[in-house]
């Protein structure tokens, strides 16, 4: 039988994880290994300077007080044994989307970014906020299918990992995307205490997202579901012949060393 770890940013409470555990329930053996309480765009941080606790909540559902990043490295740890690793991470479904730049600040993201730097096919799965109750069917339906495929082996291949975000309602399809960019405003509230010291609210900042008919924010701006593969290799490929040849130029030259 397949394992898949489940894990989150929005925390072991959140309706989003267990209607994700329930979709996946009939691929394999699910198990849940997620935050105790909300660690929303804590990016992919790991906690290094506290010890870090985890307690049994019932039958393979397990809180740990600590992020995400943490979550997958005590289950791969201390859930799973090292000749049983998860043959799957999923991590969601997140309230709210993660899309283009968003991806870098997100716990849900980082959630499958550690199962893939660990070696573990993994995926990403958001859905679109909205006010009032949440449907999860459709995001959990969509995590299912993708998971079913990336069981079967050559979907996610080496360090590559999948972000899906699901648009609210019904979604038209799924479409293959890349990350969108956007022009970013950060706003930053200042504030004073009662005693009269300043404080500081990051607000959402404003956005302003760049044109591109393959990018994740126009696949669901246009109701389908996106689908992106992502790695954790941050190198600027293109740029490396460049810096190269500016490098080489750069070495200081000392005209007194005789020839």
């Amino acid at each position: 039988m397949k394992r898949i770890l489940v894990t989150n940013d929005d925390g072991v409470h959140s309706d989003g994880i267990h209607a994700l555990a329930a979709a996946l329930a009939s691929l394999g053996e699910v198990t849940v290994v997620a935050p105790h309480a909300e660690a929303s765009a804590i990016g992919h941080a790991l906690t290094l300077r506290r010890p870090l606790r985890m307690e049994r909540l019932r039958e393979r559902v397990y809180e740990v007080d600590g992020t995400p990043t943490d979550c997958v490295n005590i289950a791969l740890t201390q859930v799973y044994s090292s000749s049983a690793a998860p043959d799957l991470v999923v991590s969601g479904i997140n309230k709210g989307y993660n899309l283009g730049d968003d991806v870098t600040y997100s716990g849900t993201v980082s959630g499958a970014l550690e199962g893939s730097l660990l070696g573990i096919p993994s995926i990403a799965v958001s859905l679109e906020r909205v006010r009032g109750k949440y449907d999860f069917a459709p995001a959990a339906s969509a995590a299912a299918a993708v998971a079913a495929m990336a069981l079967r082996g050559d979907l996610i291949a080496g360090r590559t990992f999948l972000n899906i975000n699901v648009p609210a309602g019904k979604p038209k399809g799924f479409r293959l995307t890349v990350q969108a960019k956007r022009n970013h405003v950060t706003i930053v509230d200042p504030r004073t205490d009662p005693r009269g010291q300043p404080y500081y609210w990051i607000e959402e900042g404003e956005n302003d997202w760049e044109p591109h008919e393959r990018s994740d924010y126009h696949a669901v701006r246009d109701g389908y579901i996106s689908v992106t593969p992502l790695q954790p290799d941050m190198t600027d490929h293109d740029a490396l012949a460049k810096l190269e040849s500016l490098a080489l130029e750069s070495v200081p030259h000392d005209s007194s060393v005789s020839r």
